[in-house]
């Protein structure tokens, strides 16, 4: 099928559930993005800061950008100007960075603390405690440019759909346990972002309401092996 058949199946399936399809457009030309674009897709997801500003400068303006991947915070000044979303904030100091170039581009940045749900040591994130921790700290509380729009989790890589399941439900249950906790008051808090082309269906079933897909819409990745010489 093409990229613009598969955006259109996939929003068939989720937009009537109420769910956000971020198509992660990680290694794909401007030509794959731009056939996605081009059958409504307006929510793009990057892994490297620098590939991501460099689809800004040459794409639609209108496109929202969402950084997925780990954020070092000497890169935060590229991206502060015009993201829309940041999946993964994993610390304090990550997040008082973004602040502090919020404020410097007068804007108030959305973000989603990652949370370490999977049992592999390649992953980022806060652990439970780690991110109650951080919500209650004098620091973040007067974090002004930044604001938590709820969470994001990376299950296991494992054909084990039941400890996939198991990842997911322990953080729905923590999202909705930080939601009356914390943001009880603030409509805002209403993100939970779970769920790849490999598991998003799980993801769903278990309360995600955004899902971030990219072989499902562009593909698999080719990756070329070269010989020694």
């Amino acid at each position: 099928m093409s990229i613009s058949k598969n955006i259109t199946e996939l929003q068939k399936e989720l937009q009537p559930i109420g769910v956000t399809l971020v198509a992660i457009s990680k290694t794909k030309p401007n030509e794959d993005i731009l056939e996605a674009y081009g059958a409504g897709q307006r929510i793009f997801g990057e892994n490297q800061v620098q590939d991501l500003v460099e689809k800004y400068e040459s794409l639609p303006k209108d496109i929202e950008w969402h950084l997925v991947g780990h954020l070092q915070t000497n890169k935060v000044k590229y991206i502060a100007p015009f993201i829309s979303l940041i999946h993964s904030v994993d610390s304090l100091k990550v997040l008082a960075e973004i602040n502090k170039h919020a404020l410097k581009n007068n804007r108030i940045i959305d973000c989603l603390l990652q949370i370490y749900i999977a049992d592999e040591d390649t992953k980022f994130g806060l652990d439970f405690a780690e991110a109650v921790e951080l919500l209650r700290s004098e620091e973040y509380q007067g974090l002004k440019n930044v604001r938590i729009r709820g969470l994001m989790g990376i299950a296991s890589n494992t054909e084990n759909e039941k400890i996939i399941k198991e990842e997911f439900y322990e953080l729905k249950m923590l999202f909705d346990g930080i939601k009356t906790t914390y943001f009880r008051k603030e409509e805002s808090f209403d993100i939970l972002s779970m769920g790849m082309s490999s598991d998003y269906k799980i993801a769903i079933e278990q309360g995600s309401n955004m899902v971030r897909l990219g072989s499902t819409i562009f593909g698999q990745r080719i990756i070329k092996h070269y010989k020694a010489k």
